[in-house]
């Protein structure tokens, strides 16, 4: 090994220690080509996945459910404050809003879409190369691969998009098209159609926090461009890990609750087993 090899190993070796101290990373880590090195298990804490707007708290969309479904108040992170619908898609958002317990997908354990899954109250993980950038999310053990610096369209729609990335002065920028038409954006019924088009991005603001923001287009629903922003938390709790939450089991009653047969019983609710 040559002087400069070593200087350049002791470079890194240094670098390594200082972006992490005791397990605690204290600087952005980077990857081999120099850009921030999302990996991770990162989580949204707020209120958007029962609305995106402003809200204060409300009733559960079943009375019988309690305090503990009850709605919690929420200062919104539509920015600007409001969606701005076309009337007539107002008026379908408040369709669907009365209609919630019965047309939500989330209630049916369909994947979340982009960019509902980023806010829904569940973990998830990034892992990262040079070349790709692939999320797995906790619910519905839905994933999406990110193409860096790919420039291909949609072969077919579909819940969670198609999804080309690039980078940008630290930030991953990725563009999602490609959407089937049939995903909620929050509880409350907010929605885009299968011509959006969701602008995500995302930028570290330390080794534990992304600044994650997403621009909606679609003019078929709203009168202009709008934007959400929020903050995601790295999970640094040890030995973390994203456990499974295969949904279906207990979507099937819901939907297919018609086609019982007569004389069985349906499942009887919770265990802790």
């Amino acid at each position: 090994m040559t002087r400069t090899q070593i200087l350049y190993a002791a470079i890194a070796l240094t670098a390594a220690v200082t972006a992490q101290a005791d397990g605690v990373l204290t600087e952005v880590p980077r990857t081999a080509g120099g850009q921030a090195d999302l990996s991770g298990v990162w989580q949204a804490i707020n209120t958007a996945h029962w609305n995106l707007e402003p809200h204060v708290s409300d009733y559960p969309a079943l009375l019988a459910l309690g305090a503990q479904f009850a709605v919690p108040p929420g200062q919104g992170v539509v920015n600007g404050g409001s969606i701005p619908y076309l009337p007539e898609q107002l008026i379908e958002r408040d369709r669907r809003f009365e209609n919630r317990v019965t047309d939500d997908p989330e209630g049916d354990c369909y994947l979340g879409g982009i960019p509902r899954s980023t806010y829904m109250p569940y973990p998830f993980q990034i892992l990262q190369n040079e070349d790709d950038v692939v999320i797995a999310y906790q619910f519905a053990t839905g994933m999406r691969r990110i193409f860096i610096d790919g420039n291909e369209d949609a072969p077919l729609d579909s819940w969670m998009g198609w999804s080309n990335g690039h980078w940008e002065d630290g930030t991953l920028i990725v563009e999602v098209t490609g959407f089937n038409g049939q995903t909620w954006l929050d509880r409350a019924g907010n929605f885009a159609s299968t011509n959006a088009t969701v602008t995500e991005r995302y930028t570290p603001t330390g080794p534990n926090h992304i600044q994650y923001e997403a621009t909606i287009e679609d003019p078929t629903v709203f009168s202009r461009p709008w934007s959400i922003s929020m903050p995601l938390y790295r999970i640094v709790d040890e030995d973390f890990r994203l456990l499974e939450f295969k949904c279906e089991p207990y979507a099937e009653e819901r939907i297919y609750g018609h086609l019982r047969k007569p004389g069985t019983e349906p499942p009887q609710g919770a265990t802790s087993q």
